[in-house]
């Protein structure tokens, strides 16, 4: 089940609205693909990104997967919870699978994200 109260890119990450701050992960579609997830290599705290810029790089047991910025801004936290257990991507890539909060510059660049229906079409036809 794709969670309506987020927004989704046609790389496959989600990003749910917090005021002017934008919580980032993978989509359960995204993770399902890679398989066990093995490794994150997480954003920097405090460096700044565009929308569509590479932040991340998740390592799964049969691929190697670059994690773009669905906003632009700055990364004000990281997920650090990964370092330790990147499994929680695949366990709950919707809640502690999170992996960066962006302190949006330009919130009307969420208007040009997927809605989770949207996702949904999207996804059927890969």
């Amino acid at each position: 089940m794709t969670p309506t109260d987020r927004k989704y890119t046609r790389e496959h990450e989600w990003v749910q609205i917090n005021g002017k701050q934008a919580i980032v992960g993978i989509t359960n579609y995204a993770q399902n693909e890679l398989g066990d997830v093995v490794f994150v290599d997480l954003p920097e705290t405090g460096s700044v990104v565009e929308a569509n810029d590479e932040m991340a790089v998740v390592e799964s047991v049969k691929a190697v997967s670059d994690i773009y910025a669905p906003v632009s801004g700055k990364i004000v936290k990281v997920n650090e919870a990964l370092q330790d257990n990147p499994e929680l991507i695949n366990s709950d890539p919707y809640k502690d699978g999170w992996i960066s909060i962006i302190e949006m510059s330009d919130p009307d660049e969420v208007d040009e994200l997927m809605s989770a229906e949207e996702y949904a079409d999207f996804t059927e036809g890969e």
